[in-house]
């Protein structure tokens, strides 16, 4: 009975780590809000890859395409600056999929920016993360970074329509794992003044956190859009890829899905990243 309790867990926390949770099931129902286009599906629903296997016929995947997004876009800078170093906090969060320490709490600098490369198996991923925008989100990766966390793991899920992204940092390959603690919710959920039902532009090459439908329980997966993506404010910026990093996530779309899938499902081609580069 525990192990089944578990599995179930497990099932609802990999649904709810879904950028908007947008899952495509068998039902779904398009409700246009403001201009924007929301997928609302059944719960628990199957992906495209499920619908795949219960086919006889094996379906080749056909590389993703992103549908025009309109709307503003999250602003990539802070109106008004952050002190020179902030306070963060990182409670506990459920077990760790893989050991790592907590990272530093106090004089986190709020200046400058860190620049990771992700190393993976399609090339290179270069980001530049901005400490000015959040910066215990990238006190927090570049830590997990720092730390081999984020070596050896296969990003799992990629998007294409209106949702356009490749999703990384889960160490299980899941969706469910996280390090086994979490930290809240920074630019645009806080300070930013924007409604946070209203959705806006996440613009191409930007860098964000990925969360169980709570903006304040941001662990270790994030998500790069490889096009422009309409989602409400409610996922924290890191920064942006450079056009190196946005050209690679953007070739990996064009794999496809596994399954023959045609907006959310496992990469065609895994993705590993072999190395997390911090320089």
């Amino acid at each position: 009975m525990r192990t089944l309790e578990r599995e179930l867990k497990r099932r609802a926390r990999a649904e709810k780590l879904k950028p908007l949770g947008v899952v495509v099931t068998t039902l779904a129902i398009l409700l246009f809000i403001g201009g924007g286009i929301y997928l609302l599906t059944t719960a628990g629903g199957a992906d495209d890859n499920e619908a795949a296997d219960e086919s006889t016929t094996p379906v080749e995947p056909a590389a993703l395409t992103a549908t025009p997004v309109s709307g503003e876009k999250v602003p990539m800078k802070r109106s008004s600056p952050l002190p020179e170093t902030v306070t963060c906090d990182y409670p506990d969060d459920g077990e760790a999929s893989k050991d790592i320490d907590k990272p530093a709490t106090d004089n986190v600098p709020a200046t400058g920016t860190v620049t990771i490369t992700l190393k993976t198996n399609q090339g290179d991923i270069p980001m530049e993360l901005d400490r000015a925008i959040s910066p215990c989100g990238v006190n927090a990766i570049e830590h997990m970074a720092k730390s081999n966390y984020f070596n050896d793991t296969v990003c799992h899920r990629i998007t294409g329509g209106g949702l356009n992204v490749l999703q990384c940092g889960d160490p299980t390959g899941t969706g469910t794992g996280g390090p086994g603690f979490k930290f809240a919710g920074e630019w645009p959920v806080k300070d930013s003044g924007l409604d946070q039902n209203t959705p806006l532009v996440y613009p191409k090459g930007s860098i964000a956190m990925a969360n169980p439908n709570d903006p304040d329980a941001n662990g270790s997966q994030f998500f790069l859009n490889w096009a422009d993506s309409q989602l409400p404010p409610q996922y924290t910026v890191l920064g942006s890829m450079t056009d190196e990093g946005t050209k690679t996530v953007a070739d990996i779309a064009k794999n496809g899905i596994e399954g023959g899938g045609t907006s959310d499902g496992k990469p065609a081609k895994e993705v590993r990243i072999e190395k997390a580069e911090v320089k």
